[in-house]
Protein backbone atom coordinates (compact mmCIF):
# COMPACT_ATOMS: atom_id res chain seq x y z
CA UNK A 1 0.00 0.00 0.00
CA UNK A 2 2.90 2.50 0.99
CA UNK A 3 4.67 1.54 -2.27
CA UNK A 4 1.52 2.44 -4.46
CA UNK A 5 1.25 5.61 -2.95
CA UNK A 6 4.77 6.16 -3.67
CA UNK A 7 4.56 5.42 -7.01
CA UNK A 8 1.29 7.27 -7.22
CA UNK A 9 3.18 10.80 -5.93
CA UNK A 10 6.38 9.94 -8.48
CA UNK A 11 3.99 10.22 -11.32
CA UNK A 12 2.24 13.35 -9.54
CA UNK A 13 5.69 15.09 -9.36
CA UNK A 14 6.45 14.58 -12.37
CA UNK A 15 3.72 15.08 -14.30
CA UNK A 16 3.57 18.68 -12.19
CA UNK A 17 7.56 19.38 -13.25
CA UNK A 18 6.36 18.49 -17.29
CA UNK A 19 3.79 21.34 -16.79
CA UNK A 20 5.88 23.70 -15.38
CA UNK A 21 8.38 23.37 -17.85
CA UNK A 22 6.00 23.43 -20.79
CA UNK A 23 4.25 26.65 -18.94
CA UNK A 24 7.88 28.10 -18.92
CA UNK A 25 8.75 27.38 -22.59
CA UNK A 26 5.37 28.61 -24.06
CA UNK A 27 5.79 31.81 -22.00
CA UNK A 28 9.36 32.39 -23.50
CA UNK A 29 7.41 31.63 -26.76
CA UNK A 30 4.93 33.93 -26.24
CA UNK A 31 6.70 37.24 -27.81
CA UNK A 32 8.27 35.38 -30.92
CA UNK A 33 5.00 34.30 -31.73
CA UNK A 34 3.10 37.37 -30.94
CA UNK A 35 5.27 39.66 -32.84
CA UNK A 36 5.15 36.92 -35.96
CA UNK A 37 1.48 36.90 -35.82
CA UNK A 38 0.93 40.79 -35.45
CA UNK A 39 3.42 40.94 -38.86
CA UNK A 40 0.93 38.43 -40.63
CA UNK A 41 -2.36 40.00 -39.93
CA UNK A 42 -1.45 43.73 -38.90
CA UNK A 43 -2.71 43.33 -35.81
CA UNK A 44 -1.73 46.03 -33.10
CA UNK A 45 -0.99 48.21 -35.82
CA UNK A 46 3.01 47.79 -35.73
CA UNK A 47 5.21 50.46 -37.94
CA UNK A 48 7.94 49.76 -40.02
CA UNK A 49 10.65 51.60 -37.72
CA UNK A 50 12.89 53.10 -40.53
CA UNK A 51 11.98 55.83 -43.35
CA UNK A 52 10.95 55.25 -46.37
CA UNK A 53 11.89 57.22 -49.48
CA UNK A 54 9.59 59.83 -50.39
CA UNK A 55 8.20 58.89 -54.14
CA UNK A 56 5.59 60.65 -55.81
CA UNK A 57 1.97 59.39 -55.62
CA UNK A 58 -1.37 60.87 -57.65
CA UNK A 59 -2.90 63.08 -54.38
CA UNK A 60 -6.90 62.02 -54.48
CA UNK A 61 -8.73 64.62 -53.65
CA UNK A 62 -12.06 62.79 -53.45
CA UNK A 63 -11.33 61.31 -50.38
CA UNK A 64 -10.56 62.56 -47.19
CA UNK A 65 -8.72 60.94 -44.37
CA UNK A 66 -8.76 61.86 -40.81
CA UNK A 67 -5.88 61.16 -38.63
CA UNK A 68 -5.17 61.71 -35.01
CA UNK A 69 -2.23 61.58 -32.78
CA UNK A 70 -2.06 60.45 -29.23
CA UNK A 71 0.64 60.47 -26.77
CA UNK A 72 1.47 58.79 -23.45
CA UNK A 73 4.43 58.06 -21.07
CA UNK A 74 5.30 55.07 -19.87
CA UNK A 75 4.57 55.33 -16.21
CA UNK A 76 8.42 55.96 -15.33
CA UNK A 77 9.49 58.58 -17.92
CA UNK A 78 9.50 62.00 -16.46
CA UNK A 79 8.86 64.23 -19.10
CA UNK A 80 5.89 66.00 -21.21
CA UNK A 81 4.95 64.45 -24.69
CA UNK A 82 2.20 66.17 -26.81
CA UNK A 83 0.92 66.01 -30.14
CA UNK A 84 0.98 69.99 -31.01
CA UNK A 85 -1.48 68.89 -33.61
CA UNK A 86 -4.34 66.56 -32.07
CA UNK A 87 -6.25 66.04 -35.56
CA UNK A 88 -5.70 66.78 -39.59
CA UNK A 89 -7.41 65.81 -42.35
CA UNK A 90 -5.75 64.94 -45.67
CA UNK A 91 -6.07 63.36 -48.82
CA UNK A 92 -4.09 59.90 -49.87
CA UNK A 93 -0.67 60.78 -51.77
CA UNK A 94 -0.49 64.04 -49.96
CA UNK A 95 2.57 64.62 -48.04
CA UNK A 96 2.09 66.14 -44.45
CA UNK A 97 4.16 67.22 -41.66
CA UNK A 98 3.14 67.39 -37.98
CA UNK A 99 5.48 68.12 -34.85
CA UNK A 100 5.24 66.56 -31.46
CA UNK A 101 6.48 68.43 -28.43
CA UNK A 102 8.76 66.66 -25.40
CA UNK A 103 10.35 68.18 -22.66
CA UNK A 104 12.98 66.61 -20.24
CA UNK A 105 11.45 67.52 -16.43
CA UNK A 106 14.51 66.10 -14.96
CA UNK A 107 17.88 68.13 -13.79
CA UNK A 108 19.84 64.70 -15.92
CA UNK A 109 20.33 64.34 -18.93
CA UNK A 110 17.98 61.69 -20.65
CA UNK A 111 17.76 59.53 -23.88
CA UNK A 112 14.04 58.47 -24.93
CA UNK A 113 12.39 56.36 -27.69
CA UNK A 114 9.21 56.74 -28.67
CA UNK A 115 7.27 53.13 -29.80
CA UNK A 116 4.41 53.78 -32.04
CA UNK A 117 1.55 52.01 -33.20
CA UNK A 118 -1.39 52.67 -35.90
CA UNK A 119 -5.49 51.47 -35.60
CA UNK A 120 -6.91 49.98 -37.07
CA UNK A 121 -3.73 47.39 -37.64
CA UNK A 122 -4.55 47.04 -41.23
CA UNK A 123 -3.97 50.49 -41.81
CA UNK A 124 -0.49 50.18 -40.72
CA UNK A 125 0.99 49.26 -44.23
CA UNK A 126 -0.48 52.05 -46.22
CA UNK A 127 1.30 54.46 -43.20
CA UNK A 128 4.19 55.71 -44.73
CA UNK A 129 6.93 57.85 -43.01
CA UNK A 130 9.46 59.35 -44.34
CA UNK A 131 11.00 61.67 -41.34
CA UNK A 132 10.07 60.36 -37.74
CA UNK A 133 11.58 61.26 -34.23
CA UNK A 134 10.81 57.19 -33.29
CA UNK A 135 13.23 56.26 -35.84
CA UNK A 136 16.23 56.54 -33.01
CA UNK A 137 16.75 57.85 -29.73
CA UNK A 138 16.69 60.94 -28.24
CA UNK A 139 19.07 62.98 -26.42
CA UNK A 140 17.71 65.41 -24.03
CA UNK A 141 19.30 68.34 -21.50
CA UNK A 142 18.19 68.33 -18.18
CA UNK A 143 14.61 70.56 -18.80
CA UNK A 144 15.21 70.98 -22.80
CA UNK A 145 12.45 70.61 -24.53
CA UNK A 146 12.29 70.19 -28.42
CA UNK A 147 10.02 70.23 -30.88
CA UNK A 148 10.40 66.71 -33.39
CA UNK A 149 8.90 66.27 -36.79
CA UNK A 150 6.98 63.32 -38.53
CA UNK A 151 6.43 63.23 -42.29
CA UNK A 152 4.29 61.01 -43.93
CA UNK A 153 2.05 60.08 -46.63
CA UNK A 154 -0.93 57.29 -46.44
CA UNK A 155 -0.96 55.57 -49.63
CA UNK A 156 -3.65 56.21 -51.90
CA UNK A 157 -4.35 52.07 -52.32
CA UNK A 158 -5.63 52.55 -48.68
CA UNK A 159 -9.28 50.42 -49.11
CA UNK A 160 -12.01 53.45 -48.82
CA UNK A 161 -13.49 51.77 -45.58
CA UNK A 162 -10.78 53.36 -43.93
CA UNK A 163 -11.73 56.76 -43.05
CA UNK A 164 -10.05 57.63 -39.89
CA UNK A 165 -6.08 56.45 -38.64
CA UNK A 166 -4.99 57.02 -35.22
CA UNK A 167 -0.80 57.49 -34.50
CA UNK A 168 -0.09 56.60 -31.55
CA UNK A 169 3.56 56.82 -30.05
CA UNK A 170 4.58 55.48 -26.12
CA UNK A 171 7.90 57.47 -24.64
CA UNK A 172 9.94 55.45 -22.82
CA UNK A 173 12.65 56.54 -20.76
CA UNK A 174 16.03 54.77 -21.61
CA UNK A 175 18.65 56.96 -20.00
CA UNK A 176 20.22 53.57 -17.77
CA UNK A 177 19.61 51.02 -21.29
CA UNK A 178 21.90 53.64 -23.41
CA UNK A 179 24.53 54.50 -20.51
CA UNK A 180 25.50 50.47 -20.40
CA UNK A 181 26.24 50.42 -24.58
Amino acid sequence: MNEELNQKNIKLVRNLVIVVVAMFGFGFALVPLYDVLCDITGLNGKVNGTAVKEIAYTVDKSREITVEFMTSLNEATPMVFRAETKKITVHPGEYVTVNFYAENKTDKNMVAQAIPSISPGQAAEYFKKTECFCFTQQTFNPHEGKSMPVRFVINPELPAQYKTITLAYTFFDNTETSLKK
